[in-house]
């Protein structure tokens, strides 16, 4: 079992900095890749940033250039620093863990890009 800790999330105002982290706890060496997905309301969930346990890494062409996952493995933890942020870039944002069956999810964090 994998348990997964979000947080990081807040109100930035347009053009600014946020970084969220997710603490990974219990089974980590099971999982395969780490990323960050978002959810907006009424919409289905779909990924932001990824990277595998090698260090590949994928991201969303809407956030291509402007967040970069990052994982340090000495603590079981993912970042996502977010820059140039934009008001479309609000919603609730889910860190997630891959392994070879089964999908773990943290609890979500929002983000709120405004002025």
């Amino acid at each position: 079992q994998v348990q997964l800790v979000d947080s990081g999330g807040g109100l930035v105002q347009p053009g600014g900095f946020q970084r969220l982290s997710c603490a990974a706890s219990g089974s980590f060496h099971r999982i395969n890749a780490m990323g960050w997905y978002r959810q907006a309301p009424g919409k289905q969930r779909e990924l932001g940033a990824l990277i595998t346990s090698g260090g590949m890494r994928n991201a969303a062409d809407a956030v291509k250039g402007r967040f970069t996952i990052t994982r340090d493995n000495a603590k079981n933890t993912v970042y996502l620093p977010m820059n140039s942020l934009k008001p479309e870039d609000t919603t609730v944002y889910y860190c997630n863990g891959a392994s070879a069956r089964i999908n773990y999810w943290g609890q979500g964090t929002q983000v709120t890009v405004s002025s």
